[in-house]
């Protein structure tokens, strides 16, 4: 009776492993990023679209869009207050300026310091790069993106990586209950940034 019972339960794991789909992704960043979006207590995803989710659409990865960027720190800078997608407020200063090349064309965005960075502890090193480009509204979703950039020495000017396949969507754009930063005009970049995120489709 027992090996039957085994036999059974064996049969049930089998058949839930294969009914199992695999989240998608092709780089560690897209199987991080779907994984917390599958996870109900870190997805911002409503439980509908949670639901049906096996992972986002996101571009190819391109090492065009892997630059290294001067950046230019303005130490005396103070924080202001960022419009968000709510009546919230984003406590935000600019930390710096950024110079890069992609694809051989120049250019340049301000990259910021939060304030909600600054206090949560192990992101106190990451300063945060939104921005527009002119795949927003059609491939990508209208109110741009954000980038979370690593510096390891905030006191100087230096070379920094950013990858903009690792760009990745405001939560707003997947549930107007979440309050987001609004990506300023100026940071705007007159190409089309085919990396990261696209746009996300609802149920």
């Amino acid at each position: 009776m027992k090996s039957f019972l085994y036999i059974c339960l064996f049969f049930c794991l089998c058949s839930c492993f294969q009914n199992k789909k695999p989240l998608l992704g092709d780089t560690p960043f897209q199987k991080s990023l779907n994984a917390s979006f599958k996870d109900a207590s870190t997805s911002p995803l409503k439980k509908k679209d949670r639901k049906a989710f096996r992972g986002l659409d996101f571009f190819e990865f391109d090492s065009a869009y892997v630059v290294q960027a001067r950046l230019k720190h303005t130490p005396d800078s103070t924080f202001f207050e960022m419009p968000t997608t709510t009546d919230r407020m984003s406590k935000e200063r600019v930390f710096g300026v950024v110079n890069f090349k992609i694809k051989g064309e120049d250019f340049e965005l301000k990259i910021y310091e939060s304030q909600d960075l600054l206090d949560e502890e192990g992101e106190e090193d990451y300063l945060f790069l939104p921005f527009l480009d002119n795949t927003n509204g059609d491939s990508t979703y209208g109110g741009g993106r954000y980038i979370e950039v690593l510096v390891h020495d905030k006191e100087r000017d230096s070379i920094i990586t950013i990858d903009f396949n690792t760009a990745y969507n405001p939560y707003c754009a997947y549930d107007e209950k979440y309050s987001c930063p609004i990506v300023p005009r100026a940071n705007y970049l007159n190409t089309e940034i085919k990396a990261g995120v696209k746009a996300f489709v609802k149920n």
